[in-house]
C-alpha cells in the first residue's frame, strides 16, 4: 500500500470518526445550550445553536423545586444512593461469583452461565408486574431498599459474565506462587487477584452505575412518595397538558448528566484497560 493510499485511508477514517462524533454529541450540546436560553429564544422561529442572552432561571427553577415541588437535591440523593449501592453490592457479588465460575469446575456450571445469558434476554417490561407482586408480598413497595434489590438483581448477571473473562485472564501461577509463600485463600484473593481484576471491576461498575442512574420504569412503578422519587421521575413533572417546560427539562437533563460524566472521567483510564484485559482469555 502506497503512502498516498495510506494518507487517503487515514483521512477517510478520521472524517468518518468526526462525523460519528458530531452526530453523537450534537443532541447533548443542543440540550446544554437550550438549558441556558430564555423562553423567548427556545420558542423562536429562528433557533440559534448558542444562547444570545444566557440565563440561569431554568436551573434555579429546577434546583429550588419550583415545578417538581421537592428540591432537586432530594431526587439527587435518592438516585445517588441507588446507583452507588447497586455498584458496590453488585460488584462484590459478581466478583465472588465470577471467581468461582472461572477458577472452579462444579456441577451445572455451564447451565449457570447459560442462565445468566437467558436472564439478560428477558425484557424488563415483562417483569414489572411479577416484581411488583413480589415486593408487595415482602412489604418493600415504596421503598428505596426494595428498588435497590431489583437493580442489584439485574446488574449482577451481566457483571458476572463480564468479570468471568477478567478473572480467567489472571494466570493461575500467580495464585500458586502466593500459596507457596504462605498466603491463604483470602489473602491471595485480596492481594493477588483483586488488584489484577480491578480494571475489569471498574468497567463493569460503569454499566451498573448508568443502568441504575437512568432507570425509570421500575422506579416509577414501585415508588409512591414524591420524596423517594429519583431524577428520571423528576423530569415527568415538567411535562403537562398545558405544555412542556422545555427550559427546565433541558436544565434538569443537564444536571442529571453531570454525575455520569464525572464518574466516567474519574475511572476512564481503568475502564479502557479493563475492557481489553478481559478479552485475552476465557
Amino acid at each position: 500500500m502506497s503512502a498516498k493510499t495510506k494518507a487517503v485511508r487515514k483521512a477517510v477514517l478520521n472524517g468518518a470518526g468526526l462525523l460519528v462524533f458530531a452526530v453523537a454529541v450534537f443532541p447533548v450540546l443542543w440540550m446544554v445550550s437550550t438549558a441556558f436560553k430564555p423562553n423567548t429564544e427556545i420558542f423562536s422561529t429562528t433557533p440559534r445553536p448558542l444562547p444570545a442572552h444566557p440565563t440561569l432561571q431554568h436551573f434555579d427553577l429546577v434546583l429550588n423545586g419550583g415545578i417538581a415541588e421537592v428540591p432537586f437535591w432530594v431526587y439527587l440523593r435518592n438516585s445517588a444512593l441507588l446507583a452507588l449501592g447497586t455498584v458496590l453490592v453488585s460488584s462484590l457479588l459478581a466478583l465472588l461469583a465470577a471467581t468461582a465460575v472461572a477458577r472452579f469446575r462444579f456441577r451445572f456450571r455451564t447451565t449457570f452461565l447459560i442462565m445468566l445469558l437467558v436472564v439478560q434476554m428477558v425484557p424488563i417490561e415483562a417483569l414489572v408486574i411479577p416484581l411488583f407482586l413480589d415486593l408487595k408480598r415482602l412489604d418493600m413497595l415504596n421503598s428505596l431498599a426494595g428498588l435497590l434489590v431489583v437493580y442489584i438483581a439485574f446488574a449482577v448477571p451481566f457483571a458476572i459474565w463480564m468479570l468471568r473473562g477478567f478473572v480467567a485472564a489472571v494466570p493461575r501461577e500467580l495464585e500458586d506462587a502466593a500459596a507457596i509463600d504462605g498466603a491463604g485463600p483470602v489473602r491471595t484473593f485480596v492481594t493477588v487477584l483483586l488488584p489484577l481484576v480491578a480494571p475489569g471491576l471498574v468497567a463493569t461498575s460503569i454499566f451498573s452505575f448508568i443502568t441504575a442512574w437512568n432507570e425509570f420504569i421500575f422506579a416509577f412503578t414501585f415508588l409512591d412518595d414524591q420524596d423517594r422519587y429519583t431524577l428520571p421521575i423528576m423530569l415527568q413533572f415538567f411535562f403537562g397538558r398545558s405544555g412542556n417546560a422545555w427550559g427546565p427539562i433541558m436544565a434538569a437533563s443537564t444536571l442529571l448528566t453531570v454525575p455520569v460524566i464525572a464518574f466516567f472521567l474519574l475511572v476512564q483510564r481503568r475502564m479502557v484497560a479493563g475492557l481489553t484485559a478481559g478479552a485475552v482469555k476465557g
